[in-house]
């Protein structure tokens, strides 16, 4: 068994080294796909953090200071829910202290400035708003009513917001999945062609195996296994490169003013990390599968 798996290994490397030129294009090409295609995770995860307030066909958000106390905020309740003609009521949800503390967390991710002023004691809580009407005046004029209520710390609408960086969002989304989709194709034909090649320059070899008994699995490991690397290479390349690109971004985000929604952008490690095992998962199985697939059909031949 250790024999056989000294055998592959030492047949891999050979394989590389008389593939040089394919093997390295191969990897970059690899590199760069996974690149975009982790780079992509980070930008919805990213343009989600700035929608995290208004899922659910939230359109306003109407914030209770801190200090409110239990009858006014009983009194801000009845007048929300006193308009079911405009409020869909049974949408209608509170956040409290805590819950609004947590979502503080993702939203000020890139502003440690902000959220460092924030606490469970001083921020408000809020209750978010699904409007029955598609009437922004309407909308708008409902807010600034209830902007003079007392308790009421403030109202957000979602319209404008909402909007923009929706249809940025699925724009970005759309371009730069099918440039990665496009680039990790090529990199697995690119493989397949490296594999090819390596088959055809030991085809007597291969045959001479055959010859004394050699299954067609045992031939094939190796060149799997070459596959297998390169997509696991390049997989390590853009990983390296999108926690580069990640770190320049929340060093650059840090420096701008405080409260601006810019810092919302930010993605936490937790997310980068899963991202890049999920790119060393794509990028082996990418090559793994255009080896095995080269390996399998020219060896039948």
């Amino acid at each position: 068994m250790i024999q056989r798996i000294s055998y592959a290994f030492r047949e891999t490397i050979a394989s590389f080294r008389r593939n040089v030129t394919l093997s390295v294009a191969a990897v970059i090409t690899s590199a760069v796909s996974l690149l975009l295609v982790g780079a992509t995770f980070l930008m919805q995860r990213a343009f989600d953090n700035l929608l995290v307030q208004w899922r659910g066909d939230v359109g306003m958000i109407v914030f209770v200071r801190p200090d409110v106390t239990p009858e006014a905020l009983k009194f801000v309740e009845q007048n929300l829910k006193s308009q079911p003609n405009i409020i869909d009521v049974p949408k209608l949800s509170y956040l409290d202290k805590a819950g609004s503390f947590e979502e503080a967390k993702r939203v000020f991710a890139g502003d440690a400035t902000t959220l460092s002023l924030l606490s469970i004691e001083t921020i408000p809580s809020q209750f978010k708003v699904v409007p029955k009407t598609t009437d922004p005046e309407l909308v708008r004029s409902l807010a600034d009513q209830y902007r003079t209520l007392p308790g009421v710390a403030g109202v957000s609408l979602a319209e404008d917001e909402f909007d923009v960086i929706s249809t940025l969002s699925g724009f970005v989304r759309t371009v730069t999945i099918a440039m990665s989709l496009v680039l990790l194709a090529v990199a697995v034909i690119l493989i397949w062609n490296t594999i090819r090649t390596a088959i055809f320059a030991r085809r007597r070899e291969i045959e001479v195996m055959k010859l004394v008994g050699a299954t067609d699995w045992f031939i094939r490991v190796p060149f799997i296994m070459e596959g297998l690397i390169q997509g696991l290479v390049g997989a390590i390349f853009s990983c390296v490169g999108l926690w580069t690109l990640n770190s320049a971004w929340t060093s650059g985000v840090a420096g701008f003013k405080a409260g601006t929604g810019v810092s919302s952008l930010v993605v936490p490690d937790s997310y980068l990390n899963s991202v890049m095992i999920a790119l060393l998962i794509i990028g082996a199985t990418a090559g793994g599968v255009g080896s095995g697939v080269a390996s399998s059909k020219f060896l039948d031949v």
